[in-house]
């Protein structure tokens, strides 16, 4: 199985919950010790030998090119600009339009995960899974809701509003580009909503725990989490 070498990034969101902290750029360009956000991120896709990046972006879209270029520690940086919400569903298919290979990644510019992209790649695919859902464990599910799972099967994704310990989808997908024709056909859908949920209990998506160091810089308070996790050494 090739790991694929090109992952879609969420970046054209209204970052409204942020906006009295970050409002002169988009979310994912909020400064972290002095970098964009992002910075991180294409640090971390550099490491693992990921090639292209394509941008789904949207609110202020344009300032993305011009805070990180056209190339990234020799990855290529492909921006798609949506004239209009499209929702993260109408995103991906969007943005997916500009992906070359079978399969690809998909992420989140507001979020930090660390994982070998190439073992979840094989782990999805050992599933004949056709989307890969990486999980993360957090201390609260509070804020974003649990995944339950049986195996590496999703059974559930429950809604905001439990508490304690437990997995939480993370954002981070493995998509390989058959899984698209299950899309569905509007221009604007929630890929959460209109695709994962209708997709539990079966074996077209897999559920992958090997994760860590997740981090959601959505809300002021880790936003500011952020500042103390990610430093200038991980440059």
């Amino acid at each position: 199985m090739a790991v694929p070498e090109e992952i879609v990034v969420l970046a054209g969101g209204f970052g409204t919950r942020l906006r009295d902290v970050v409002s002169d750029v988009p979310k994912p360009l909020a400064p972290v010790r002095g970098r964009p956000f992002l910075a991180y991120l294409l640090d971390v896709f550099a490491q693992q030998d990921l090639r292209r990046v394509i941008f789904a972006t949207g609110y202020m879209g344009e300032i993305l090119p011009e805070a990180l270029g056209r190339t990234w520690r020799g990855m290529e940086l492909v921006y798609v600009q949506e004239s209009e919400p499209l929702g993260t569903g109408g995103a991906i298919v969007h943005a997916a339009a500009s992906v070359m290979g079978d399969a690809f990644f998909v992420a989140n510019g507001d979020t930090f995960l660390s994982l070998d992209y190439a073992a979840f790649a094989g782990f999805s695919a050992a599933q004949s899974a056709e989307i890969g859902v990486a999980l993360a464990k957090v201390p609260d599910v509070g804020r974003y809701g649990t995944v339950e799972t049986d195996g590496a099967r999703i059974e559930r994704f429950t809604e905001k509003g439990g508490s304690g310990p437990g997995f939480i989808n993370a954002g981070t997908y493995y998509v390989r580009r058959t899984a698209l024709s299950a899309f569905p056909q509007a221009r604007k859908f929630s890929f959460e909503t209109d695709v994962l949920a209708l997709m539990t209990g079966s074996s077209r998506m897999a559920a992958f725990t090997g994760t860590h160091d997740f981090i959601d810089i959505g809300v002021p308070e880790d936003y500011r989490l952020a500042q103390s996790c990610l430093g200038a050494e991980s440059a």
